[in-house]
């Protein structure tokens, strides 16, 4: 019998779960998601462009294990906004404002069909494997399910995410010092944004949590 769809997509879907804003993957490692502010560098001075080059070269000089870099580019759907803008057309009190609102709406509109608008989200991506023992293992696989097993499973969570957490700590200090402010994403936000890399059509640069 063949395979349901979404059963077999799922093979190929490295993650297992996603618990406190941590994704746990199937091979028993850990990746936090950091969302990242942008700099606009070409407006800086020569000096402040130094600095910004300098402190992201010092970042990556402190850091001893690798991340991931993610730009997520997504043409923005103005067609909610310019439904809100049409709504308040015909809530003007004079006629040059309604003129003046129908020309803006237009002029948005015909942008919109020339040119692709996009948006960007930038995020960095921060491994932790925790060290498993072999002998551990083969003891988890032949005993059954137990409190006591649940509890060990939960302490060496919560250890492996303390770790994590370290780590995301320590990226955040380091693209603080070049300017850009980073803050980890919770539950709901980490769902919504695999959701979308593993959508085809969504992102032009899908996350690999397997990177």
């Amino acid at each position: 019998m063949a395979a349901h769809p979404t059963s077999a997509t799922q093979q190929f879907v490295p993650v297992k779960e996603i618990r406190s804003g941590v994704v746990v993957l199937k091979d028993g490692s850990y990746r936090g998601i950091l969302i990242c502010s942008s700099i606009n560098f070409g407006l800086k001075s020569a000096e402040e462009q130094h600095a910004i080059t300098l402190g992201f070269q010092n970042f990556l000089n402190v850091l001893d294990f690798s991340i991931q870099i993610v730009i997520n580019s997504r043409r923005m759907d103005l067609r909610p906004y310019l439904a809100l803008l049409a709504d308040k057309e015909s809530a003007q009190k004079t006629e040059l404002m309604r003129i003046q609102l129908h020309e803006y709406i237009e002029f948005i509109r015909s942008f919109t069909d020339q040119a692709n608008i996009m948006a960007k989200s930038f995020y960095v991506v921060v491994p932790y494997a925790p060290r498993v023992s072999t002998a551990g293992t083969v003891s988890f696989l032949r005993r059954e399910k137990t409190p006591e097993k649940d509890a060990a499973d939960l302490s060496s969570f919560e250890e492996s995410r303390a770790q994590l957490e370290q780590r995301l700590a320590l990226v955040a200090s380091g693209l603080a010092n070049a300017g850009v402010r980073a803050v980890p994403l919770g539950t709901e936000e980490t769902i919504e944004l695999l959701y979308r890399s593993f959508n085809p059509g969504e992102l032009e640069n899908p996350i690999r949590l397997d990177a």
